[in-house]
C-alpha cells in the first residue's frame, strides 16, 4: 500500500451524493420522454457518469494503487465489448 493517505471531506461526499440524486432524477425523466433512438444512449451515458462518480469517490479508486485501476479498466473494457457485440447482433438480425 502506498504511504499517501488521502482524506476526502464530507462536503465532497455531499456534493457527489446530490449529483447522484440529480442524475437519477434525470434518468427517470429521460425514461418518460420519447427521444427515439437516443433514449438508450443517453440513459447509458448517465449511468456511466454515475458509476464513475461512485467508483472514484466512494470506492476511493482515485487514490488507490495502479493495479486496481488496470483491473477496473480491463473489466470495463470487457463489458463494453459485450455491449457492442450485443448491439451489433440486434442491429443485424
Amino acid at each position: 500500500m502506498s504511504g499517501n493517505k488521502h482524506h476526502i471531506g464530507y462536503g465532497t461526499y455531499v456534493i457527489v451524493w446530490i449529483a447522484l440524486l440529480a442524475f437519477t432524477a434525470i434518468t427517470v425523466t429521460i425514461a418518460g420522454v420519447s427521444l427515439g433512438r437516443y433514449t438508450l444512449f443517453i440513459a447509458l451515458l448517465i449511468a456511466a457518469i454515475k458509476s464513475a462518480l461512485v467508483i472514484n469517490i466512494f470506492m476511493h479508486i482515485k487514490f488507490d494503487e495502479p493495479i486496481f485501476k488496470i483491473f477496473l479498466a480491463l473489466s470495463g473494457t470487457t463489458i463494453l465489448i459485450i455491449f457492442v457485440l450485443t448491439f451489433v447482433d440486434i442491429l443485424y438480425r
